[in-house]
């Protein structure tokens, strides 16, 4: 099922500003709040959806690919990727509660998360891997259908005998004993003006509100070690030398249980042998003998699926272009294809046999062999007398 416009979701013009976007973003996940629709999945799904279209347009990198290249360009093509496609609840916490100031209470600008032993915490930070930037490199062939390719990836990935939690088979997590779980610790300082309150991240646990009592000794409390990955890349048609898409939840992952970064993937277009891309376009150039213009023939052209015969017309005219609709490359948002253009050049023979040199002194009287150019409306002197005032 295609998703639905972004700029729809959120209710705002294409040319909207980032202030009326953010306006726009808070308004719907205040109204679709899961504490003010609890047990609503209806409400939940808009609320998430919200999220992913304010992930994109708030940002202005990827807003200016997602309007030039639509859901391909913010990762769709990965089939579930994208940047929003794989948010939780806990992320757009996370991400987005600064938005919302105290709207619905303490704890990530207004939204609460659970911790490992249950109970709401407030202001707890959450863990966020880091992204990984890869090189994915396509042919033309690629690029026409689509591709899927297997890369192997070295990364932080999940502590396995711990399962990213950092602490040691069998032990439990604590509140921590300076901030008492809340992941904060605040001060009270006493100035002229009277006494002000400070709060900022606890230093003890690094605003998680736990510690671990005893840490695994594979990733030493971490819950992350280095390993390699071997991750499927589903391509989409049509993209472009240079286009970034982005894999949700496939960067490094976070410590102790945290949220994975992103897999940048940038496309990387392999140079044909033969065709020349230009947009959705294939150029190619084709060269043929004088005796052929002049005769006319039939030639093959190379395609990107395979061999097609062209007729050359006789008395064809070099710099001349044919047109072969639909043999270039598709849009990355499937509208329609591009075309292959073939530019006819005629080959003019620099070595003869003196028989070869008698015949064309021959043809050089000849009428049809004078040159004839077509009739303009200036001459060529006064063309160039434009040219050069």
């Amino acid at each position: 099922m295609s998703k639905r416009d972004y700029y729809e979701i959120l209710g705002v013009s294409r040319n909207a500003s980032p202030e009326e976007i953010k306006k726009a973003y808070r308004q719907k996940a205040l109204k679709y709040h899961p504490d003010k629709n609890p047990g609503d999945d209806t409400a939940e799904a808009k609320f998430k959806e919200a999220a992913e279209a304010y992930e994109v347009l708030g940002n202005p990198e990827k807003r200016s690919k997602y309007d030039q290249f639509g859901h391909a360009g913010t990762g769709s093509g990965f089939g579930g990727g994208g940047y929003g496609g794989g948010m939780s609840m806990e992320d757009i916490f996370s991400q987005f509660g600064d938005i919302f100031g105290g709207a619905f209470g303490s704890g990530f600008g207004g939204f609460g998360t659970t911790g490992r032993q249950g109970g709401r915490q407030s202001a707890r930070r959450v863990n966020k891997g880091s992204n990984l930037r890869i090189k994915v490199r396509l042919t033309l062939e690629d690029i026409l259908k689509g591709a899927e390719k297997k890369i192997r990836v070295n990364k932080y990935v999940a502590c396995k005998p711990c399962q990213g939690t950092g602490a040691k088979d069998g032990t439990a997590f604590r509140n921590c004993d300076t901030c008492k779980g809340s992941g904060q610790v605040t001060r009270v300082t006493n100035t002229f003006l009277g006494q002000m309150q400070t709060t900022s991240t606890c230093p003890n646990c690094g605003g998680e509100g736990q510690t671990i009592e005893d840490k695994c000794a594979s990733c030493y409390g971490n819950g992350i070690v280095k390993d390699e990955e071997v991750i499927t890349l589903n391509i989409p048609a049509g993209v472009q030398d240079g286009m970034q898409l982005s894999l949700s939840g496939k960067g490094n992952a976070a410590p102790r249980g945290g949220i994975p970064g992103d897999l940048i993937v940038v496309v990387e277009e392999v140079p044909h042998s033969k065709l020349i891309r230009d947009g959705m376009n294939l150029l190619y150039d084709h060269h043929i003998s004088f005796p052929q213009a002049v005769l006319g023939t039939n030639v093959d052209i190379p395609t990107l699926e395979g061999k097609a015969r062209i007729k050359i017309e006789a008395g064809t005219q070099p710099g001349k272009v044919l047109r072969l609709k639909g043999k270039g490359l598709p849009s990355v948002n499937a509208y329609g294809r591009g075309d292959l253009l073939v530019n006819i050049n005629i080959w003019t023979p620099q070595q003869l046999s003196p028989e070869e040199k008698e015949i064309l002194e021959q043809l050089k009287e000849s009428e049809n062999f004078k040159p004839r150019p077509k009739k303009t409306d200036k001459s060529f002197f006064e063309r160039m007398k434009d040219v050069f005032n």
